[in-house]
C-alpha cells in the first residue's frame, strides 16, 4: 500500500461474519469490522444476482454512515436452487432438510461484492457465481457429517474448507473463496484500482 493511501483510508469490512474476516486476512491488509446493519429481505421476484449485489451495496453504505473516509468492503451471498433461494438453516432438521434437497445435483452460489470509497462515493459492484456439484448422499452420510460439522450459520447447510469437501463430486467456478463468502480475487482488483495492493503493502 503506498504511503498516501494509507494516510488518506482506513479500510474496513462491513460484516460481522468469521469466515469473511478470516478471508480478508489473508492479504494481510490492516482492516475494521463493523455490523452493518440492513433489512435483508428479498423483493417480490428479486433475482439472486441482483439480490445479492443490491445487500452488498446496502452494508457498504450502512458502514460509510460512521466511517466517512474509509474504504468499506461488502459482500452478501445466496444458495439457489430450483427457484428458491437457501438460507441459513439453523437447526439441525432443516440443514438434513437442505443436505437431501442438494444431494446429487447442483447448487449456484451467487455472490455480491462491493468496494465503497466512502470519501469520494465512486463505488465497484460485482456479482460472483460459483457451482457446487453434490454426491448422492445418504440420510446416515448427511446426518453423519451435520453432527460432526453443524454449518447452521451457512447457507447450503456445509463448510467447504472443512468436512463439507466430502459432500463435492466436483466444484465449477473461477474463485474458490467466493464459496465461502469473499471472493478475494475480484476483490484483489478492486482494491488495486482502489491504490491498495496486497503484494506491495
Amino acid at each position: 500500500m503506498n504511503h498516501s493511501t494509507t494516510e488518506r483510508y482506513n479500510l474496513i469490512l462491513a460484516s460481522t461474519s468469521q469466515s469473511r474476516r478470516v478471508l480478508l486476512e489473508r492479504l494481510g491488509l490492516t482492516f475494521k469490522t463493523v455490523a452493518p446493519m440492513i433489512d435483508e429481505t428479498p423483493r417480490l421476484n428479486e433475482l439472486p444476482e441482483n439480490l445479492v449485489v443490491r445487500l452488498a451495496e446496502a452494508k457498504a453504505r450502512a458502514g460509510a454512515t460512521h466511517h466517512p473516509t474509509s474504504l468499506i468492503i461488502a459482500s452478501d451471498q445466496v444458495a439457489y436452487i430450483d427457484g428458491q433461494i437457501l438460507g441459513k438453516p439453523h437447526t439441525r432438521d432443516r440443514a438434513i432438510a437442505q443436505l437431501e434437497l442438494v444431494s446429487g445435483r447442483k447448487l449456484s452460489f451467487y455472490n455480491g461484492l462491493c468496494l465503497l470509497n466512502a470519501s469520494t462515493g465512486n463505488i465497484e459492484l460485482a456479482c460472483i457465481t460459483y457451482q457446487v456439484h453434490f454426491r448422492s448422499l445418504t440420510r446416515l452420510a448427511i446426518e453423519g457429517y451435520v453432527d460432526r460439522e453443524p454449518a447452521f450459520d451457512s447457507a447450503g447447510s456445509f463448510k467447504s474448507e472443512g468436512l463439507g469437501i466430502a459432500l463435492f463430486q466436483r466444484l465449477e467456478g473461477d474463485d474458490p473463496t467466493a464459496l465461502i463468502g469473499l471472493p478475494l480475487i475480484q476483490l484483489i482488483s478492486m482494491l488495486e484500482r482502489a491504490g491498495i495492493s496486497p503484494l506491495t503493502t
